[in-house]
């Protein structure tokens, strides 16, 4: 390949590309005709954030009204999920071709010396941009909106983490604080960016928090999807190219990682961010702020991709201050990066940080203890047999071949550091811990298929007539073109169907998970969250309100639907370490086992003898008017979470019981409900 950057310009200079319509001693076809001005990228981000995200919140408000059948029971919904995929490529893929055949008669006419402007209907540029900068939404919509049309959960429903994320958006849903999602008077350990987003789109919508999860989710996902296209055309200066980024990126996205939404937007932008902070270290004032804003930004969202680009990052400044420069001009640009990132995040991690730094008691996160299978092995997406494998693999020849060029090393440089984390990953197992590398596989995957894109855009414009340049007549050129946009969009609609297959167990938890209503959206018998509903009805007639409420039981799916304070999360992963995690466990068991042992008043005044407000509802399972025998035959039960990584699963859970007795009736309000026990404390007046 002829030495050039992203922007196809000569490594010799790398400050201004070209102006559109100029010779080039290296291309016969201008690669950077589509080059935005900064403040046409600025509006053209903004276009394509907010025009996203409203077609697809549009798009879920009509889905809403209709009464399609189930995924997981027909096949009704998925037919039209591939045809609207087909509609959207067959679109995009027409309206780009058109645009590639302009730019190739501006270059036949400047080769015969003639006027070498691209002449474009006004009317066709419009719609182009129109349809490529939001053809990423409705790929999102077309993929995993349709298919989850006829429920109200999203991906995976209230499945494990999915509770825990539910149970997040639902408190964001009752207050515009810095809340944790489970424990009263602390702020939050897990980033709260989309969580506290999430919560206003919910007031605005006006429904619950749990219940605009899905609509979220898929809002922030088209959004974002779609705000590539615009950062990738500034990026490479042509349309197509960054269509094609953004849409394989989207692609990738929803089948990897679709149910972690807000993890997901903070990967879509990595491959950018290091092409960014390339040319941030190198001085570029537009690419330091923009770096600047995503370390930020995505700090509040997801830090454990905060994490990995910011030290593929520092791997970048580290390489062209030390080896290229020989200056320390790109460190000092690089600490401006770190500061600035650091005071955006702090936004919402200060209350967090500053309670741990004075002295506040705490447990250590136990987060990144889980090692899956794919933690324990190298992710090597260009030796797989797969549409994505093959872009991949072309990615990988590219960022080699092109390691000469300032944009190529620095994905390079970041791909490197990616796989560096995912090694330590494995090497921390012996401190007892991980860096959850196997979150790490979908950065890998994106960087190296995004790089795949770049590259047959490159081999279309300048490899073939650097192999055969007598041979490529303007209409061989022509005919190639085709060909290549028709392959393109033929193995994207490959894979584009198959995305609600791979999503199909996903969706299926979505149709079958009970909802915050006490439904199954497939219609068939809902299991014991149907008596939600009536537990909380139950809670309020005693005079307690749920946002001073703090309820302990092992029924975590209650707390997301149901915006009470829990005395303990469920387990020690998702668990804020300020809680103590560790240490309630241990209260709540000696509650139980001194159950057995106390009155009613002293139980009481256990409850209420710990560092931390005791609480004021009791969730059991049980029976109220059965025998009263022991601990183990006719206790209330509920559930101790304990964490025994390595082992995988990573977590188990230990019955405990206890005695009915010491809810004594002038102290507490005892109710059956379905096969739970609710134990409200009596308030005074209710």
């Amino acid at each position: 390949f002829p030495q050039a950057t992203l922007l196809g310009m000569s490594t010799a200079s790398t400050a201004t590309p070209p102006a559109p319509g100029t010779t080039s001693d290296t291309v016969t076809e201008d690669y950077t005709s589509d080059l935005p001005t900064r403040r046409n990228t600025l509006l053209g981000m903004v276009a394509a954030l907010v025009g996203g995200a409203v077609l697809t919140l549009a798009a879920w408000y009509v889905l809403r009204l209709t009464s399609w059948p189930a995924f997981n029971t027909s096949n009704m919904t998925y037919a039209l999920s591939t045809a609207v995929t087909i509609v959207t490529l067959v679109a995009v893929g027409g309206l780009c071709l058109a645009w590639l055949f302009d730019e190739q008669g501006a270059a036949r006419r400047r080769e015969a010396g003639g006027d070498p402007t691209i002449r474009r209907p006004r009317w066709r540029v419009i719609l182009t941009y129109l349809v490529a900068y939001l053809s990423p939404a409705a790929l999102v919509i077309s993929t995993t909106a349709i298919p989850l049309s006829a429920t109200r959960l999203y991906l995976d429903g209230v499945h494990i983490d999915q509770g825990f994320r539910t149970q997040f958006l639902t408190r964001m849903a009752t207050t515009w604080a810095n809340q944790d999602m489970n424990y009263i008077d602390l702020p939050t350990y897990y980033p709260l960016g989309w969580f506290w987003m999430g919560g206003r789109l919910a007031e605005l919508l006006g429904i619950p928090g749990w219940e605009v999860y899905q609509p979220w989710a898929l809002v922030s996902l088209a959004g974002v999807a779609c705000l590539l296209v615009p950062v990738w055309q500034r990026l490479t200066g042509s349309l197509p190219v960054a269509v094609g980024v953004a849409l394989v990126t989207t692609c990738i996205m929803l089948v990897m990682a679709p149910e972690e939404p807000y993890g997901a937007i903070a990967a879509m932008g990595a491959p950018a961010a290091t092409v960014l902070a390339g040319r941030a270290l190198r001085g570029r004032w537009f690419a330091i702020i923009g770096t600047t804003i995503f370390l930020g930004v995505s700090a509040s969202l997801y830090t454990l991709y905060t994490g990995v680009v910011a030290l593929s990052v520092v791997a970048i400044g580290t390489v062209f201050a030390i080896l290229y420069y020989r200056t320390i001009r790109p460190v000092v640009r690089l600490a401006f990066v770190g500061f600035g990132s650091l005071a955006i995040a702090a936004v919402v991690w200060g209350p967090y940080v500053w309670l741990t730094l004075t002295g506040h008691p705490s447990d250590g996160s136990a987060a990144p203890n889980y090692l899956p299978v794919d933690g324990a092995q190298l992710p090597v997406p260009f030796l797989s047999l797969s549409v994505v494998g093959i872009l991949c693999l072309l990615g990988l020849i590219w960022l080699v071949v092109r390691a000469s060029d300032y944009d190529a090393r620095s994905m390079g440089i970041g791909l490197i550091g990616f796989y560096l984390w995912s090694i330590a990953s494995m090497v921390a197992t012996l401190a007892g811990t991980t860096l959850l590398g196997f979150r790490v596989d979908t950065l890998i995957v994106l960087q190296m298929a995004t790089a795949g894109v770049l590259a047959i855009a490159e081999l279309r414009l300048l490899g073939l007539d650097a192999l055969y340049p007598e041979q490529l007549s303007a209409r061989a050129r022509r005919s190639v073109t085709i060909l290549m946009v028709l392959i393109l969009c033929g193995a994207g609609l490959v894979y584009a169907q198959q995305i609600p297959v791979q999503n199909q167990r996903a969706i299926d938890r979505a149709y079958s998970d009970t909802d915050g209503y006490g439904e199954r959206a497939d219609r068939f018998a809902a299991d014991a969250g149907r008596y939600y509903p009536r537990i909380d009805e139950e809670i309020r007639s005693h005079g307690h309100d749920p946002l001073d409420t703090i309820v302990l039981t092992d029924e975590i799916n209650f707390m997301s639907y149901h915006p009470y304070f829990g005395f303990q999360a469920f387990t020690s992963h998702y668990a804020n370490p300020l809680g103590e995690f560790t240490a309630r466990n241990e209260a709540i068991e000696r509650w139980a086992v001194d159950s057995w042992e106390s009155t009613p008043e002293e139980f009481l005044a256990d409850l209420d003898d710990t560092p931390w407000r005791g609480p004021d509802v009791f969730i059991l399972r049980g029976t109220v008017d059965g025998p009263v025998g022991d601990a183990t035959d006719a206790g209330w039960k509920s559930h101790l979470a304990e964490d025994i990584y390595p082992n995988n699963p990573n977590v188990r859970y230990r019955g405990i019981f206890f005695n009915p007795e010491v809810f004594a009736e002038d102290l507490w309000h005892i109710t059956q409900i379905g096969p739970f026990v609710v134990a409200s404390r009596v308030k005074d007046g209710v």
